[in-house]
């Protein structure tokens, strides 16, 4: 036996034990939302005039802007409830998406795959996440749309590239599940009264869903450097616009949103992602995702070019999960 052919042995049977671990993990401490969200306890019940609605301009950029600030605070509130509904149906469409792809990349796994019992488990994860989110929008009682037309209606294709472009795929997944995953932990990081039905939803999905990012981490670890250098080439140079094109679809309300609260076309232009601030928050969104291009050797000169025509590069995250490191 080589001494390369050792070495891949051992990085398969590393690679094995990570999935086992994840599947485990799966198995022990899962959630159902029907049996971990109390969704009728009195506490729970939406009432008008909450001002827990009110978005913060440390979670989300409309919170930062003064026109958004100098609404009454009814309208801030009615603003707010439709914004966490719509992010809420979005991230069940995109989740809707991902299971497909899911159950579509583990239809030809081996007999033994590891990655079979893990992929499925996330399915099933993912399944309940969109229960959760569903919940959550009835609750609320906003006729949100979710994602616009136009990714709704690719939404069926989508999930076909698992297949003969699974690296790609879970590049996607990351850029649908990153940004989301930020979102929330600055909520649950923040200083803010959230409303019951926010808190326990987040808090299910960040702890859910920090298995499915390492997976999808540890996947890309593992399958880009046994690509062709062509192809690991042309990875670099997608990966940052997959994030950003889906970046735009997980956290840009569609253009209903505007509409319906007679929004002027500065402001979208302000916050996504015209002003200093909102375009921090957007390249802090991805410093997890800049280590995991770094360490998997999909940073070169020209991706590095890419990030930042796209407007997401800068820091490179030290650790998974690390919050946003702020100057003082």
């Amino acid at each position: 036996m080589t001494q390369s052919t050792t070495r891949n042995d051992l990085d398969q049977a590393d690679y094995d034990d990570i999935l086992r671990r994840l599947s485990e993990a799966s198995v022990d401490k899962h959630f159902d939302p029907y049996v971990d969200i109390d969704w009728d306890a009195p506490e729970f019940a939406v009432t008008p005039n909450d001002r827990r609605w009110i978005l913060q301009a440390e979670d989300d950029p409309l919170g930062t802007h003064p026109w958004y600030r100098s609404l009454p605070e009814d309208k801030q509130i009615e603003i707010g409830m439709w914004r966490q509904a719509n992010v809420a149906k979005v991230g069940l469409q995109f989740e809707n998406i991902l299971i497909r792809g899911m159950t579509q990349y583990v239809f030809s796994l081996p007999n033994g795959s590891a990655e079979y019992r893990y992929c499925t488990h996330e399915c099933i994860e993912e399944g309940n996440h969109t229960l959760m989110f569903q919940e959550m929008v009835n609750r609320i009682g906003v006729d949100a749309p979710g994602m616009g037309p136009v990714m709704r209606a690719l939404s069926p294709f989508v999930p076909l590239a698992a297949g003969p472009l699974s690296e790609l795929f879970f590049v996607g997944v990351l850029a649908g599940e990153e940004p989301i995953d930020h979102i929330q932990k600055a909520f649950l990081r923040g200083d803010g009264n959230l409303h019951p039905i926010m808190k326990s939803v987040m808090a299910i999905h960040v702890a859910e869903e920090a298995r499915h990012i390492s997976f999808a981490h540890q996947y890309l670890r593992r399958r880009v450097p046994q690509m062709s250098r062509l192809g690991r080439f042309a990875l670099s140079l997608a990966m940052p616009i997959t994030m950003r094109v889906l970046c735009d679809v997980i956290v840009v309300p569609p253009k209903s949103f505007w509409r319906k609260f007679d929004i002027p076309k500065s402001v979208r232009k302000d916050l996504f992602w015209g002003k200093p601030e909102s375009r921090k928050m957007l390249r802090d969104y991805f410093g997890d995702v800049r280590m995991l291009a770094q360490d998997a050797g999909l940073m070169n000169r020209a991706s590095k070019l890419v990030w930042k025509a796209c407007k997401i590069d800068g820091d490179v995250s030290r650790f998974r999960s690390e919050p946003v490191r702020r100057a003082a």
